[in-house]
């Protein structure tokens, strides 16, 4: 069995290019690859047998997509039992989160998303969107894999928490192609086309094209803005060209392109609290959506302008030397852009000072709490981003070593000021226009800052397989990287002193406030419109650590491995000059023991595997998103920061599994037992009640999302995934036809630890005091923390009938949640700043049909 370790080795020996053409193998489909054992995974760069990767890994073939109806990354979230999303600013603003690892706010993702072996476009916003998460790179893919834990020896941007890669299907040696329409409920309309022409025996070129439009889900009582929110509006292209220059030399170039502009979110108001100057405000919202019949889809929205719009373009190309027999070359050059547009409430408050008009009529006047928007003009990020990779791929004279080495550099740079535009406690005709006036004459504004975000990667690294002996091998890499990111943030600040007419100031008095002889006295600084260089404010986060993985890979036989490994994780700091003194935090570390088994049976009528994989979490430094609470008389009101949290500790198990029983019946499952617990947080203050004093800092409380001794967020302890497939058996002139259910649980988990001192006084009101006093909800809220997410059973259905009748024609019904289960997402945590708190809420019951034409091939 010598040269276990990879096709790496067996293409090598061929005298073929590693990746110069992928074997028909890896074309299989989900069921096909099952019964053939030939599932192909590109988890360590290099073409493996999916059970000879030492990595606990979810693969998806397009046919597992397809059936799936899996169009953005909370769909592929639903079917991952260790994969969360982020979806506190929406479903297309969604950031993936693996084993416990969340990215929030300005962090740099805890999961890299690769396309094509390149990261995505960095997204550099103030809120998570971007870096490869949204829509549109979800069709005409050979698979998608799923990698858990840290990969930052192999992978170009270093992550804690692991890596999602889309392969995309490469042209081939046919003339063919497919178009296929769907339609369902929601007004929903969907219409792919691919085509793959072969110029030449040596160029090829593949052209596909990606266009949804769906009506939300989200209703919205109130005439303002949008009748419907989380709505679908996209298009995405993709055109791929493969030249094989020489028998040796192949050049492989990918564009693509996706747009999506939609109305974006508004998140519902569950629940407020009595002792907060705005929880008035928020208990009449709630009882005005009670009174008009508001229900779980039902929404309060106040932005008239209320858009999300993303644009990302990448072009990749990739040249492929086999320079010898033991020896291959490849660079990968990569440049992209991110663009976006974003307007939308915050909190999802619809607060009206009372004068006896229905909060549902006329609303002259209306108060925007805080809202998302960008400076007409102006985008909300403006961000290119540049990729080189250099690798070399070999392998010993006696074929028991392979390595690869290699240098990473990535540079992300801003196109242009990325401007947002935040209403605070306004009553406004017309923000854009600056038809507003204030209901506090030192805190209502319209905040403005000019936002620019830089960020570099360097790295090298190195990583090599030996074969002992034919049965056991020792695979060992390590990486150095460095990594900075500086970000300008020239606050500004346009105040109403008097109605409607706009007072200009820097924002920050803390950063740039007025100096009276020599002194910043805290005081707000006047400056001229659109002065915004005078609030010029600029912080650099540096960093740099190595990361490493050690495994030791024994297979007693070819359908056995049994692996232990130890892998280092790190995440890059970051920086928001904002908030001092939490303007900057460190990097996250994290050290990741695990020991794995996989196994294969592909004899008789039983075919599939089965998958294992125990691992610890010695997590340091984490990341963590928190509240920041003023001292009475500070010149800020609050804010939200990212803290460096100490030390966690997270373990837990994944379970994989694939039977096929002799070709009728396919069951896949997929299990993951996570237990978090946050064990340590240092230096963070906590009801400093002492009034702020010029000099001082302005914080009274630091309130994070997880506690000491607590579960960190988005962690659900179990999570199950059950997907039962029935090939119908009927003759083949009528083609292939299947059914299928999945069951998906998800245990409960916290979105945010923040409102549980509140809700323990719910429940157990200290003396001379009631609930009430402590929190309120609306009547459709079962009674728990809001930021508690419940327990959630999913049930999703497909049926599917594949080549008609002996015709290249397919057709597929699907739905998903078949039951309209309801249930929040996300918290938006605002309960300790706001006084209220708000909920992203789920999808409802989606149903449609798709038909597909196939051509050539």
């Amino acid at each position: 069995m010598k040269g276990f370790t990879g096709r790496f080795a067996i293409l090598a020996a061929t005298g073929m290019g590693v990746v110069l053409s992928a074997p028909a193998m890896a074309q299989d489909s989900g069921s096909e690859a099952i019964e053939s054992g030939a599932i192909i995974v590109t988890a360590r760069r290099t073409e493996e047998r999916l059970q000879d990767v030492p990595i606990s890994i979810s693969v998806y073939s397009q046919e597992d997509i397809s059936k799936r109806n899996i169009v953005n990354s909370a769909d592929l979230a639903t079917y991952t039992p260790s994969l969360s999303v982020n979806s506190k600013f929406g479903p297309e603003k969604a950031s993936f989160s693996i084993r416990g690892f969340v990215q929030d706010l300005g962090t740099v993702p805890s999961v890299g998303v690769y396309f094509a072996d390149t990261v995505a476009p960095r997204g550099g916003g103030a809120t998570t969107s971007g870096e490869g998460a949204g829509v549109g790179s979800l069709f005409d893919l050979q698979n998608v894999q799923v990698l858990k834990g840290p990969q930052g020896t192999l992978f170009g941007r270093n992550t804690t928490g692991g890596a999602v890669l889309l392969v995309p299907n490469k042209p081939t040696d046919y003339l063919e192609g497919y178009v296929e329409g769907s339609i369902g409920n929601f007004d929903m309309r969907r219409v792919q086309a691919v085509l793959n022409v072969p110029l030449s025996d040596t160029f090829k070129v593949r052209l596909g094209v990606d266009r949804m439009k769906r009506d939300g889900y989200i209703n919205n009582l109130t005439d303002i803005g949008p009748s419907n929110f989380n709505d679908t509006d996209y298009i995405a292209a993709r055109l791929s060209i493969l030249a094989e220059l020489t028998p040796n030399l192949e050049n492989y170039t990918v564009a693509n392109f996706s747009q999506s502009d939609t109305n974006g979110t508004v998140p519902k108001v569950m629940a407020y609290n009595p002792n907060s100057g705005f929880g008035g405000f928020a208990a009449r919202q709630i009882a005005g959506e009670a009174s008009v019949g508001g229900g779980w889809w039902d929404v309060s929205n106040t932005d008239p302008y209320a858009r999300n719009k993303f644009t990302t373009w990448q072009i990749i190309n990739t040249t492929t030397w086999q320079a010898s027999d033991n020896l291959t070359i490849k660079n990968i050059v990569s440049y992209g852009q991110f663009k976006e547009i974003a307007r939308q409430t915050l909190e999802g408050e619809y607060y009206y000072i009372p004068d006896g008009t229905s909060p549902y009529g006329t609303i002259d006047p209306f108060i925007n709490l805080i809202h998302l928007g960008n400076f007409p003009g102006f985008k909300s990020t403006d961000q290119e981003t540049i990729t080189e990779e250099l690798q070399f791929q070999g392998r010993s004279s006696d074929g028991r070593l392979t390595w690869q080495a290699g240098g990473y550099f990535e540079q992300s740079n801003p196109l242009g000021y990325a401007v947002q535009f935040t209403p605070f406690l306004l009553n406004c005709v017309d923000p854009y226009q600056y038809q507003c006036f204030g209901i506090s004459p030192t805190s209502s504004s319209i905040s403005a800052p000019w936002q620019k975000r830089w960020y570099k990667s360097r790295a090298v690294y190195a990583q090599g397989t030996y074969d002992l002996t034919d049965n056991l091998a020792i695979t060992a890499g390590a990486r150095y990287t460095w990594d900075s990111q500086s970000y300008e943030y020239d606050g500004t600040g346009i105040f109403f002193e008097t109605p409607f007419v706009p007072s200009w100031y820097c924002n920050n008095p803390l950063l740039n406030g007025l100096i009276v002889d020599g002194v910043n006295t805290g005081q707000k600084k006047p400056i001229a419109p659109m002065d915004f260089k005078e609030c010029y404010a600029k912080d650099t986060a540096k960093s740099d650590k190595p990361t490493w993985t050690i495994d030791l890979e024994y297979k007693p036989t070819n359908d056995i491995l049994l692996f232990a490994k130890w892998t280092r994780g790190y995440r890059a700091g970051g920086v928001n000059p904002t908030y001092v003194p939490f303007n900057l935090w460190g990097p996250e570390k994290v050290d990741t023991y695990e020991l794995g088994t996989k196994t294969s049976f592909y004899s008789g009528a039983l075919k599939g595997y089965f998958n294992l994989t125990g691992f610890y979490n010695d997590f340091r430094d984490q990341q963590i998103q928190a509240t920041l609470v003023a001292k009475e008389g500070a010149p800020l009101l609050g804010g939200t920061a990212i803290i460096n949290a100490g030390k966690s500790r997270i373990w837990g198990l994944e379970a994989d599994a694939s039977v096929s029983i002799g070709g009728i019946f396919k069951i896949d499952a997929g299990y993951t037992y996570l237990n978090t617990k946050l064990q340590e947080l240092a230096g963070i203050p906590d009801d400093e009640l002492v009034p702020w004093e010029p000099g001082a800092s302005s914080w009274a409380r630091v309130v994070p999302t997880a506690v000491v001794g607590g579960p960190l967020s988005l962690s659900p302890k179990h999570r199950l995934t059950v997907t039962g497939t029935l090939n119908i058996p009927v003759p083949d002139s009528v083609g292939k036809i299947s059914v299928g259910a999945t069951y998906v649980y998800t245990a409960k988990q916290y979105a945010s630890r923040a409102d549980d001192q509140a809700w323990a006084n719910y429940q157990n009101p200290p003396e001379g005091t009631t609930p009430e006093d402590w929190i309120g909800f609306a009547d459709v809220m079962p009674p728990r923390n809001p930021g508690l997410m419940p327990a959630t059973n999913l049930l999703n259905l497909n049926a599917n009938w594949d080549s008609i009748f002996g015709s290249p024609i397919d057709a597929a019904f699907f739905m998903t949640n078949v039951t309209n289960e309801k249930f929040p997402v996300n918290v938006v945590n605002g309960f300790n700043s706001f006084g209220l708190e708000s909920q992203l809420v789920n999808p409802p019951r989606m149903y449609g049909m798709r038909l597909k034409v196939r051509f050539g091939g």
